[in-house]
């Protein structure tokens, strides 16, 4: 039998034959080639950010639905940053009332709350109260703030709070498919609901007379296809089906998160 070669001894010209000799090297070696390539695959956004992410060791512990779910909430919680911006625009009396000089601190404000709900240092709001005082008749406070802290937590709560999903976390197909029938129900009050006098609560799609601001449609569209889509991944990993439940939008009742 030839003896085993030494692998200890100094790095000569037969080092390819060396590493044929160890599968795991090889397999190694490979693996880094092709995470080189997919790195210089990079999407390179309107806004100019990129879509490569920094390595991170965090991610040896995560499955590809907690890293499709983590970029599904991402893509949802930048949906709602536009929401935000563009209902204050629409509304500039409601940021003011915080004494605000912008729809962008306002949002910003809003959305600075976010990490407080993942580490539990906050408790989250009570997503269903804040949709009620939204349409309140009668309320003084920032209505775009209650209508977007409602919608944003409610959606958290779709994802328990967490900001980072690992293989031990058990999203609930159920829950995504909830928020996103949720969401149809606030935006169809957000469109429809007025007050005694007749005015908007919050103006969104148009004032009477202009023609309709469909963006807004559009932002909403693709924040339900989000939630939609990873309750379907969801319900397909774990074996559990969601309940599929019809729901009237205009009696103002939402499922349970």
């Amino acid at each position: 039998m030839p003896a085993r070669p030494d692998y200890n001894t100094d790095i000569d010209l037969a080092w390819p034959n060396k590493v044929r000799a160890h599968p795991t090297i090889l397999l190694l070696f490979f693996l880094l080639i092709g995470l080189h390539g997919c790195a210089g695959q990079q999407i390179q956004r309107k806004d100019g950010s990129k879509s490569a992410r920094a390595f991170n060791s965090a991610n040896l512990a995560k499955s590809d639905i907690d890293m499709m779910a983590e970029l599904n909430q991402s893509a949802a919680i930048n949906s709602l940053q536009r929401l935000s911006e563009k209902l204050y625009r629409r509304n500039p009396q409601e940021f003011r009332k915080s004494g605000l000089d912008s729809a962008e601190a306002a949002t910003a404000r809003i959305f600075s709350q976010i990490p407080n709900w993942a580490n539990a240092s906050l408790p989250p709001p009570d997503w269903e109260a804040q949709f009620n005082l939204a349409f309140l008749e009668g309320y003084s406070g920032d209505r775009v703030q209650a209508f977007i802290t409602a919608l944003t937590s409610m959606l958290m709560a779709a994802y328990d709070y967490k900001t980072a999903l690992f293989l031990h976390d058990d999203l609930s197909a159920q829950k995504l498919y909830n928020s996103a029938r949720n969401i149809e129900v606030a935006v169809w009050k957000l469109s429809n609901a007025k007050q005694t006098s007749g005015a908007k609560f919050l103006i969104s799609n148009s004032m009477d007379g202009e023609v309709a601001n469909l963006s807004f449609e559009r932002e909403f569209g693709k924040l339900i296809a989000l939630q939609d889509l990873l309750a379907v991944v969801v319900e397909d990993k774990s074996n559990r089906s969601i309940s599929r439940v019809f729901q009237n939008v205009a009696t103002f009742i939402f499922l349970p998160i």
